[in-house]
């Protein structure tokens, strides 16, 4: 019985390749002022806001909005609403980039999963072939099979998980 294959129909033409990568470089080219490369020891350090203290914040921002006669005078209320609504902004932009790579990655394993039942089906073809001793099958059998593990019980790896 054969699997299902071609998952996803959906390819990228030249054109539809282009204008997308044009319009990363655009996104690109807009952020970069906000391109910050923290180390590992810095985003620890600095990225200790959890949710409960950003309550914290959101409950200081709401007091300065609504009662401004009981803010801290020590405080750049102007840069500390900037920061806020920077924060806000770019959490936004962030959640909608999570979304469009969760969906290009979803996209991509139905593509690789696709090549790789394709791959599966011209080797068990090739195998054949090679068997029949048919012109160059052998060479390409024996060149292929490097690729599957040497168990007695099966020459193919589970074609319902490539990545094993």
């Amino acid at each position: 019985m054969m699997g299902i294959t071609n998952l996803n129909n959906a390819h990228l033409d030249n054109a539809k390749l282009s204008s997308i990568l044009d319009a990363i470089s655009v996104l690109e080219n807009a952020l970069a002022e906000f391109n910050i490369n923290l180390s590992p020891q810095d985003r620890k350090k600095y990225g200790s806001i959890n949710e409960q203290n950003k309550l914290l914040v959101n409950k200081v921002y709401d007091y300065n909005k609504t009662q401004p006669n009981l803010r801290v005078a020590e405080v750049d209320w102007q840069e500390f609403e900037n920061d806020y609504n920077s924060r806000r902004n770019l959490e936004g932009m962030i959640s909608r980039l999570e979304n469009l790579i969760t969906k290009l990655v979803d996209a991509k394993t139905l593509h690789d999963y696709d090549n790789y039942q394709a791959a599966l089906e011209d080797y068990g073809f090739t195998s054949y072939k090679a068997g029949s001793s048919a012109a160059g099958f052998q060479t390409k059998h024996a060149d292929l099979k490097q690729f599957f593990g040497r168990s007695s019980s099966s020459a193919k790896p589970n074609p319902e998980n490539p990545e094993q």
